[in-house]
């Protein structure tokens, strides 16, 4: 499902957070929205999912301008946001029509595609953080979203289960080839799971520069050329504050 951003700026009390950005996201296409804090990452990805319709411009999704929550699109947020009361079945089956039996069985195909299986009893407070992410991300699949919208979903994991839940995400995206939109500030995992990074900066944002990616999967984490391609974005983030 293909995603269009024209012109699309937002303003909190008289003060915009991102401002004029333009972008076309292929069917299929992994995202990333890169950026230190306050340059309006999560800001575009909320107008994009429909959470907020405040923003100006325009938002297309196959060519359709709209300012609503699509039945198409899923969000993971930073933090898991389970219900503590439910289980992790019942967690994931929130919010799903349909008869229970069905539910349950589409809700397990998910789980085992996270690597949940035997875990549907649990509660949230069972859960380390990494199951936790994998049961939200379950719960955002079970719907068969055509987008699927990232807001830094595993920053708040240690380093080696992040690198599990990225692995983990392109292994999903393989089989269900959702078009993606990753928000993170996070240079390494942008360039390990992106086809494309548009690089954020500013207060107002704005698009400082789009890169491509053009490393086949699977990617090497520390190779040469993405080695490069980071020091391109640092020098383009300008944390030193050297440039105008």
């Amino acid at each position: 499902m293909s995603l269009a951003l024209r012109n699309v700026s937002r303003t909190f009390n008289n003060v915009t957070a991102v401002q004029n950005i333009n972008l076309d996201i292929k069917p299929g296409e992994i995202v990333g929205l890169l950026g230190t804090s306050g340059c309006g990452k999560s800001t575009l990805l909320r107008a994009i999912s429909g959470l907020d319709n405040e923003y100006d411009g325009e938002i297309e999704i196959n060519g359709q301008v709209t300012k609503e929550i699509h039945d198409t699109t899923g969000f993971i947020f930073q933090e898991p946001r389970l219900l503590p009361w439910l289980n992790v079945l019942d967690n994931v089956t929130f919010g799903l029509n349909g008869k229970r039996n069905d539910k349950e069985h589409r809700a397990i195909e998910y789980l085992e595609s996270v690597g949940l299986i035997g875990k549907e009893k649990l509660y949230p407070r069972e859960l380390s953080g990494g199951m936790a992410q994998r049961v939200a991300i379950a719960r955002a699949l079970v719907t068969s979203p055509e987008i699927l919208l990232l807001d830094e979903p595993f920053s708040a994991l240690d380093a080696f289960t992040k690198m599990q839940l990225q692995d983990l995400l392109l292994d999903i995206w393989k089989i269900y080839q959702s078009t993606i939109v990753l928000v993170t500030h996070d240079i390494d995992e942008a360039l390990f799971l992106c086809d494309r990074v548009v690089v954020l900066r500013g207060q107002p944002g704005e698009v400082a520069t789009e890169i491509t990616i053009k490393e086949e999967r699977p990617r090497n984490r520390g190779s040469e050329h993405l080695a490069r391609i980071k020091s391109e974005i640092l020098d383009c983030l300008d944390l030193s504050g050297t440039k105008s």
